[in-house]
């Protein structure tokens, strides 16, 4: 008899992975201290946050890169005025408002708008805390409250299209739905960074 029991507290004690390798909030409901699962959920939030779905649009310096091997953008673009690359060759000179499949493989990632994150929100290379921090702070995040940051890790079409990159593109791990509820949870927890 105890055999099983102990079988059955192992498996609840192990964190659900909930999908595609991104646990949702439950599975850190056996974090006792508040700031300790805070820390947790974003940890997991940082799963997503640092996969090329994110970071080739969140560069710290230059134009973005693509692929999941974060390769520089070709053709060659910059920034630009407003992240939204050089006159004349701005964004949406090649991505329009969807995923457009190529002939053979592949395909031209496409949203409205489609463009680069500001300069102040690039992290490719950051660590977690920094990032954290980063989200966190009106000065480099847009003027966002942590309410604004759930709102658009939630239901902004752009992050969403993480999960639907199109064809030749890792989705982002887990759902926007999954990514949200991490973060209203880490929110909710006080949203504590990592140290």
């Amino acid at each position: 008899m105890r055999a099983p029991f102990a079988a059955v507290l192992a498996l609840v004690a192990m964190p659900a992975v909930a999908q595609d390798g991104l646990s949702g909030p439950d599975a850190f409901a056996g974090v006792s201290d508040a700031s300790q699962r805070s820390v947790a959920l974003f940890e997991e939030m940082g799963k997503v946050l640092t996969h090329p779905r994110c970071l080739n649009c969140h560069p710290v310096k230059g134009g973005p890169t693509q692929g999941d091997d974060m390769h520089p953008h070709s053709p060659p673009v910059v920034r630009g005025d407003a992240d939204f690359g050089a006159a004349g060759m701005t964004c949406n000179t090649c991505h329009g408002d969807k995923n457009i499949r190529l002939t053979g493989h592949g395909s031209i990632p496409g949203h409205e708008p489609w463009m680069l994150a500001p300069v102040s929100m690039g992290w490719a290379g950051v660590g977690l805390a920094e990032i954290c921090a980063q989200i966190k702070d009106p000065e480099r995040n847009g003027g966002k409250s942590l309410e604004d940051l759930f709102e658009h890790n939630a239901h902004d079409g752009l992050v969403g299209w993480g999960w639907d990159p199109g064809e030749g593109r890792t989705p982002a791990p887990g759902s926007q739905e999954l990514f949200g509820a991490l973060t209203r949870a880490w929110i909710d927890t006080g949203a504590v960074c990592p140290g």
